[in-house]
């Protein structure tokens, strides 16, 4: 078990049904707080990671932990790929991300479908990319999550995750934890009405495993010429891989 697994929104249930009720709760104003906290720095993230995979030229992407459905935008409007299925727990958000969706007329492109994360419905092979942006350290189970985007991923397929964390150096490592864990927590109670996620978020990005650590955890789900690159001086990181 990896440590962010044990961090939970709540005090009662399994991580993912507590997980599913917090993003169910903060859906109204994840999308003002996701941008505001981050000083608008994690669209330029965003941009850069759909780019990486540009030359493959995927056709059929499923995007897990879509929530609203940004990445999911993204990557259709930058790789124009034929179909996109957004996945996620919380139909909260999977709510707002279908209202985006249809003013941009993109539902022909984008559709969202409720699915457990760590045990997906879809078949061996489905996919040309799987992709996830902010999502994977809610994972009830990372190897079975990995697992499972492994499995319905086609052969010579990719896996692109971007995933916040925490700066590896001073003075931004310090500059970040008074962040994370005194502006974040105020400004989120203030806009979200909910005290316990955004103490929870910040808490889970720092147990979440960084760099070689999750390079290692990749090799051992299966995937192979895995790439990964800090952004920002480390409050994200990219890993693209290969099945």
């Amino acid at each position: 078990m990896y440590k962010q697994e044990t961090i939970n929104p709540y005090h009662e249930g399994e991580k993912g049904e507590q997980v599913e009720q917090m993003f169910d709760h903060i859906a109204h104003s994840y999308d003002l707080l996701n941008h505001a906290l981050s000083l608008g720095i994690d669209r330029g993230w965003r941009r850069k990671a759909v780019d990486s995979l540009k030359e493959y030229h995927p056709q059929n992407l499923l995007d897990i932990a879509t929530g609203t459905g940004d990445f999911a935008i993204l990557a259709a409007k930058r790789l124009q790929p034929k179909t996109i299925i957004g996945a996620d727990i919380s139909e909260g958000m999977m709510a707002v991300g279908r209202e985006k969706v249809q003013k941009l007329n993109m539902q022909d492109t984008i559709s969202f479908q409720r699915e457990d994360c760590m045990n997906l419905s879809f078949p061996d092979n489905s996919f040309d990319a799987v992709t996830s942006a902010y999502g994977v350290r809610n994972f009830q189970d990372l190897d079975a999550g990995l697992s499972e985007m492994y499995r319905v991923l086609r052969k010579g397929g990719h896996l692109l995750i971007v995933e916040l964390c925490t700066p590896p150096r001073f003075p931004m490592k310090q500059l970040f934890w008074l962040y994370a864990h005194v502006v974040m927590p105020f400004i989120g109670k203030i806009i979200s009405h909910d005290s316990s996620a955004y103490t929870y978020l910040p808490s889970s990005m720092e147990a979440f495993p960084q760099g070689e650590v999750m390079e290692g955890i990749l090799k051992k789900a299966g995937f192979q010429e895995i790439k990964w690159k800090r952004f920002t001086f480390g409050l994200c990181t990219m890993y693209l891989a290969c099945k």
